[in-house]
């Protein structure tokens, strides 16, 4: 995804958010952190790029901004899912039509995305939390066990 993000959106992206300083994915309130997430970035990241999140996450966010967004970009070394597989409007529609390969790339994507994240079917992200739930840890971040809207589309796939 980071491949296919900085070949077909880095410079559109650059442009039309992060200079502009309209960037709708990276608000203060922009996404939604899976405990997966976490997990996954904890393990592929050093402990000093972990220590950083642990310092943002000690401070009072006013501004409008994430709090992971530091002055290189994101402090995430694996991006949480949701941002990752944001795309605005916007530049997709710039990107897709000069690009219909890429348009392409990001169906293949969206499907292999759903591997990890597909609600009503066991996934990774919903075997990670069951890991740790097994282990006696629980976190608010814990959506495939906690998220009623999750947990009501499992019991419906259940049927």
């Amino acid at each position: 995804m980071d491949a296919f993000l900085k070949s077909y959106f880095g410079r559109v992206c650059t442009e039309m958010c992060y200079q502009s300083h309209d960037s709708a994915c990276c608000t203060r309130e922009g996404i939604t952190t899976f405990f997966a997430d976490v997990v996954i970035n904890v393990l592929m990241s050093p402990d000093e790029a972990v220590d950083a999140l642990l310092q943002v996450l000690r401070l009072q966010n006013l501004g409008s901004k994430c709090i992971y967004l530091g002055t290189r970009g994101c402090l995430w070394r694996v991006k949480p899912i949701v941002c990752e597989m944001f795309l605005c409007k916007p530049a997709r529609k710039k990107v897709f039509d000069k690009e219909p390969g890429a348009l392409k790339a990001w169906e293949r994507l969206k499907r292999r995305g759903k591997r990890y994240t597909w609600p009503n079917r066991p996934v990774l992200f919903d075997d990670l939390e069951t890991y740790f739930i097994e282990k006696r840890y629980e976190s608010s971040l814990m959506y495939c066990h906690k998220s009623p809207g999750l947990l009501r589309l499992k019991a419906q796939a259940k049927k």
